[in-house]
């Protein structure tokens, strides 16, 4: 979606760069949020996404009262700094101390996983929003946790959408921990008619790729037909750079799925490059995404981004609960209001599954344009894959 094309709307109130503080004599009138995420660490930019987009959320929710029912939210925000210890201890105390109602977050798989058995012990909802992890709403799940984020299955059936062909050997590139081992799986678990032939893990901190990507040649250079490997890399390092070796020289293709705008800056040099995506500000044609767009570029002046969506979403989530059930934050109430419950994100709707509660969404099959109106590589939309065209698996023991 181009600036000059955003449809005119209300402006949602400006949000400062700080969530509200809860004061010390806080009220019953008042419904307290935990929003833990990485602040700081290797996901940084990810975690102020989605901090962004949480706000507004609420704001764009509440039709700007920042209220449900006449009780005020109360947004208490933690810094996990993508540690898991962390994260862990963080959000024990949100629920203890800060006698949060419910929480929202973290950014990373890991730190998520850490925090899962946290909420079943204080009884309390965690929102997962953006962490991936299949594990997450899988054999790690418990029945206060619910995901608006989507999941490594929703990334990898919808990526295998765009590769899953006869004759097309596929080599992954991924990162040594639950987001890009769950990825890769679930990946693999999804195609049918291609065939995965080498899977190459990285330490997260990668930013020499040279060994790695020899080794991803090798597997594939001497191989007929279509050649590719397969991206899942999230924060730092830029794993594109596999594309120095010439991998044109050996006839193999790079394929990813969506990221950040910055990130999306090396997409540029690969036009006609496929994937899956979860959002890009300009696929999404619905009233919520106008909103959040409009929104977006009064207050920065820049689309949103990809996580900013994921904060949204969740944000409309947790008001759509609370007006269901007239801001009674009982855990037991929240939970049998939210099971099955659907909900307007700037994706469209949203359902949470009753098995698992993992949101079930549209994702988007692109093909990249390399537009000189834009420094990032423009995903265009090939297709729509919506949940009903998409047999996520359920993958936890309940």
């Amino acid at each position: 979606m181009h600036r000059r094309h955003i449809v005119a709307i209300a402006a949602l109130a400006t949000l400062g760069a700080s969530a509200l503080t809860t004061p010390a004599w806080a009220q019953s009138n008042e419904i307290k949020i935990a929003h833990i995420y990485s602040k700081t660490g290797p996901l940084e930019a990810y975690g102020k996404q989605t901090q962004t987009g949480f706000m507004m959320g609420l704001e764009y929710a509440t039709g700007g009262t920042m209220a449900v029912n006449g009780k005020k939210l109360v947004v208490i925000e933690k810094d996990d700094q993508g540690k898991p210890d962390l994260g862990k201890s963080l959000l024990a105390a949100a629920y203890a101390d800060d006698k949060a109602a419910l929480a929202v977050g973290p950014t990373s798989s890991g730190v998520a996983l850490a925090m899962l058995p946290v909420a079943e012990e204080y009884k309390k909802i965690l929102l997962v929003e953006p962490a991936v992890a299949d594990s997450i709403t899988g054999d790690k799940w418990n029945k206060y946790i619910f995901r608006t984020g989507r999941n490594s299955s929703q990334d990898a059936i919808s990526n295998a959408v765009a590769l899953d062909k006869p004759g097309v050997s596929i080599a992954t590139l991924a990162q040594d921990y639950a987001f890009g081992r769950d990825g890769v799986k679930a990946f693999k678990d999804s195609v049918k008619k291609a065939k995965v032939v080498h899977e190459e893990y990285l330490p997260q901190n990668t930013t020499d790729f040279t060994a790695g990507a020899q080794r991803l040649i090798d597997k594939l250079k001497d191989l007929p037909g279509r050649k590719v490997i397969w991206i899942v890399w999230a924060g730092a390092g830029n794993p594109f750079k596999i594309a120095d070796l010439d991998l044109k020289r050996y006839g193999i293709e790079i394929a990813t799925g969506g990221n950040i705008l910055p990130a999306m800056a090396s997409y540029k040099q690969f036009p006609g490059m496929e994937g899956a995506t979860y959002y890009y500000f300009g696929i999404p044609k619905n009233p919520v995404n106008e909103a959040l767009v409009a929104a977006h570029y009064k207050q920065f002046k820049t689309p949103p981004d990809f996580f900013t969506a994921g904060g949204f979403s969740a944000a409309m989530a947790v008001v759509t609960a609370l007006k269901k059930t007239g801001g009674d934050t009982n855990t037991n109430k929240l939970i049998s209001t939210m099971e099955g419950m659907s909900f307007d994100t700037p994706k469209g709707p949203m359902t949470f599954r009753k098995e698992d509660h993992q949101a079930l969404q549209s994702m988007y099959h692109f093909k990249i344009k390399a537009d000189p109106a834009f420094a990032w590589g423009v995903p265009e939309l090939v297709h729509e894959i919506k949940a009903s065209e998409m047999d996520i698996p359920i993958k936890n023991k309940r």
